[in-house]
């Protein structure tokens, strides 16, 4: 593997295939249920596509010319214009640890910022130990229940951050 430090950059109509296999291994990985989750959401094959639109973004991680992660930002669905959700940060388990992760949430976060957005939300799951560590170290705080209507019923932890 090598040393050098991953680039962070804005996805590419080219990147929805690398990053569609990157999300699919990652869910798979974690044992992520197929339904109620990112998984079975239609954008995973149209990722350029889906964050091509007003404050969206979603940002890759390339690492040896490979993509091994990424994260986005969009506006809640069916929920206060003022929020934006944290959306679909997977990043490879052979490149976890490097940093990667918080590069992408301060990546995403300093565009939510840009756009306007007053807070940002997220949705997990329990067992996804690390990712939340890494959420709450970013400033993210658990709260009681879901917002807006994301379909991902099966996540079960709800986190916000203000901006």
């Amino acid at each position: 593997m090598s040393t050098n430090q991953a680039i962070i950059r804005e996805i590419s109509l080219a990147d929805n295939k690398s990053i569609a296999k990157v999300i699919r291994e990652v869910l798979i990985e974690m044992g992520v249920p197929k339904v109620g989750t990112a998984y079975a959401d239609s954008a995973l094959d149209c990722m350029y596509e889906t964050y091509d639109h007003p404050r969206c973004i979603y940002f890759l991680a390339i690492k040896d010319g490979e993509v091994v992660g990424g994260c986005g930002i969009s506006p809640l669905q069916k929920g206060d214009p003022q929020v934006c959700e944290l959306q679909k940060m997977y990043i490879l388990n052979r490149v976890r640890g490097e940093g990667i992760g918080k590069r992408l949430i301060d990546r995403c976060l300093h565009k939510a910022k840009e756009f306007k957005f007053k807070s940002c939300y997220l949705e997990t799951m329990p067992y996804m130990e690390r990712a939340r560590r890494l959420y709450a170290a970013n400033g993210f705080n658990y709260i009681d229940g879901p917002m807006g209507d994301t379909g991902h019923y099966s996540c079960n932890v709800w986190m916000l951050k203000d901006l």
